[in-house]
């Protein structure tokens, strides 16, 4: 959880006091490891789970505020949109049964969440991202009135100086601009805590690092984003260039990321990491510091280092190093930031024991492995297993390349079994979540690949947005039962009780995959285009994508009329027949109110605009063709 109560606007005075109190921090950091003052031989976990607030229509719900004012849970934090929530974990001895107990605690959490979220209708959600989220939802309405959230849209967006831009590829392709840093609250992750000693911070970070990639590849569902089908967990790409608040002359240098794996294993001390971080990054919170953390340590009090705490909030490592103080006791943890929620919390903490296992196992079997896997290859891998899941090739030590099936099959759960015994963990414990890895591996079914083949099952009977709020309501639904989610039957259909949901907003079916033509580009090319793809509206927009005007078969009707008259044969440009400034909606108008629109203005098509630009379009045909679906539905029930 970042710190909440920043600072606004900083003036450069401000920002000085600010870099004196992160470099005293750092110094008394490294007092305490020299003077042994961290805590040694104790090995804790602890989590951090976010998770989606959704509605009755499987649409995000942006109720946290008034969710943690009615709960007032102790455990219970907002994120940075009003449809997130983030829970923190209790830490518990790695030992025994832990795992259950981490288990036990998720379901009372989210229960409490459940319950508190029916009183607004609502619900909760564990998925990487929500299929449902569309960009109507990422504007500054919807960010949380945190200092915190609107100082970190506000520094990073001046950094950045224009537009923050998206590009994936995947399955399909999404590239879009966006104008501040809510793109970033498409993701909720499940993120695992693990306390080391000082001593052997290097060797467990770097194990951490390598058993990353494989972890996840097991571990994988976030692929679908603002209705594209992108990588397996899309959710990397996303969080990276969501953040991205590096000049365009930075990005030409190739200045990291804030958001990254790093660059190369560290040697020695996690004061590698904290060095880098004040080095390279730019400090873009502040907070009140009246602590002299060289004082403290004189005075023989432990410093609770709030300065770098804060800074080291804003860099963004899949596996962090976090400081910490509990009980009086400094300590030191690697945090690891690339597992998604869901797809429920019986996998989730399956994900966290096989990882937690592959890294005691590591350590104990090889110590140092710097000299077995390449930086690049585990680097390399994580990006496979991101874009590819359980079906990306891995290269594990020695060089040799492997299926990510083959390798966690073969490999790493005997080994991640080994290091589970090692902490003596309960064996019914250590069988259960490493038997729920095994299962999903063998079926082949993760949380990704269960959305995908769903998605690919429903066809071509329903709209993208159909199939998206299909997705998410049986997601609810296996969530409530005990089945973890390789086991969960594939959506071939949608639901067809709720059609109110699938059709309250033009959004919901106005059609995206458009043909448009240039304002300078012939009459003759519109009228082809509209004739081999039989449509008869054709949007008009600039090389921006901003609409400029419409053109109608009855426009082309006309022409048709007067070149009989005039018997002109000259070229004629799309502008002199284009009807400008046409009637428009947005995404998130209700059909209703479109229906309306199109009756009072008598015309055949709506082009749906967001924040300038066109998105798509609705015609009378669609309007006909879903209410053919819901008399269908209707009638075929008697």
């Amino acid at each position: 959880m970042g710190e909440h109560a920043v600072r606004q606007q900083q003036e450069v005075e401000t920002i000085r006091l600010f870099t004196k109190a992160l470099l005293a921090d750092l110094f008394a950091l490294e007092q305490m490891l020299i003077n042994g003052q961290i805590e040694s031989g104790v090995r804790r976990i602890g989590a951090e789970q976010e998770m989606f607030l959704i509605d009755s229509g499987m649409r995000p719900a942006s109720i946290s505020p008034r969710l943690i004012d009615r709960l007032k849970h102790p455990k219970l934090t907002t994120e940075i949109a009003q449809f997130n929530l983030e829970a923190n974990l209790s830490p518990v001895m790695f030992n025994g049964n832990c795992l259950h107990l981490l288990e036990t605690e998720l379901e009372e959490v989210i229960s409490s969440v459940r319950e508190g979220a029916s009183h607004f209708n609502a619900d909760v959600l564990l998925t990487g991202i929500l299929p449902t989220l569309r960009l109507s939802d990422l504007g500054l309405k919807n960010l949380t009135p945190s200092p915190r959230y609107i100082e970190l849209n506000r520094v990073v967006s001046e950094l950045r100086g224009s537009d923050f831009k998206l590009f994936i590829k995947g399955m399909d392709e999404l590239q879009l601009s966006h104008s501040n840093v809510m793109l970033e609250s498409c993701n909720t992750s499940f993120q695992v805590h693990l306390q080391v000693g000082p001593d052997e911070f290097a060797t467990a970070y770097n194990i951490a690092q390598a058993v990353t990639a494989p972890v996840l590849a097991a571990a994988v569902n976030s692929p679908l984003l603002l209705g594209n089908r992108l990588w397996h967990e899309t959710r990397l790409a996303l969080f990276q260039q969501s953040i991205d608040e590096r000049s365009s002359a930075q990005q030409e240098r190739r200045s990291p990321h804030r958001v990254s794996f790093g660059d190369r294993w560290i040697d020695d001390s996690v004061l590698e990491i904290f060095r880098e971080e004040i080095a390279r990054f730019r400090i873009i919170m502040t907070t009140r510091t009246d602590e002299d953390p060289i004082a403290a340590l004189a005075d023989g009090k432990i410093p609770q280092l709030a300065a770098l705490r804060l800074h080291n909030s804003t860099v963004w490592r899949w596996n962090r190093p976090c400081y910490g103080v509990v009980n009086g006791k400094p300590h030191l943890r690697i945090e690891n930031r690339v597992l998604p929620s869901g797809p429920t919390i019986q996998d989730e903490v399956a994900n966290a024991g096989f990882l937690l296992g592959l890294i005691t196992g590591a350590e104990q079997e090889y110590g140092d492995i710097r000299q077995l896997l390449e930086f690049d290859d585990a680097k390399s891998n994580l990006l496979a297993a991101a874009r590819y899941g359980l079906k990306a090739q891995l290269t594990w030590f020695g060089g040799k390349t492997f299926g990510a099936a083959d390798l966690i099959k073969e490999e790493l759960l005997p080994r991640a079994r080994a290091g589970l015994k090692h902490a003596n963990i309960d064996s019914v414990d250590i069988d259960r979540y490493l038997g729920i890895i095994e299962e999903r591996v063998t079926t082949g079914q993760t949380g990704s690949q269960w959305a995908l083949r769903s998605f690919a099952a429903m066809g071509d009977r329903c709209s993208t947005e159909v199939k998206d709020r299909a997705l998410v309501a049986a997601a609810l639904a296996n969530q409530k039962t005990d089945k973890p989610g390789h086991r969960w039957p594939l959506v071939d259909h949608p639901e067809t009780s709720q059609w109110r949901d699938n059709y309250a907003t033009v959004g919901q079916f106005m059609k995206t995959n458009l043909f448009t033509v240039r304002p300078d580009d012939l009459v003759n090319l519109a009228a082809s285009v509209m004739n081999w793809e039989h449509i008869r509206h054709i949007p008009v927009e600039d090389d921006d994508g901003r609409l400029v005007g419409l053109v109608t078969h009855r426009d082309l009707l006309r022409l048709f009329e007067k070149s009989l008259e005039s018997k002109t044969s000259e070229p004629i440009a799309v502008r002199s027949i284009m009807k400008m400034d046409p009637e428009t909606v947005s995404p998130s108008t209700p059909t209703l109110k479109a229906m309306d629109i199109m009756r009072k203005k008598r015309v055949g098509c709506l082009p749906v605009v967001f924040a300038g630009r066109l998105v798509g379009i609705v015609t009378s045909y669609d309007f006909l063709e879903a209410s053919a679906r819901l008399f269908e539905e209707q009638l075929g029930r008697k």
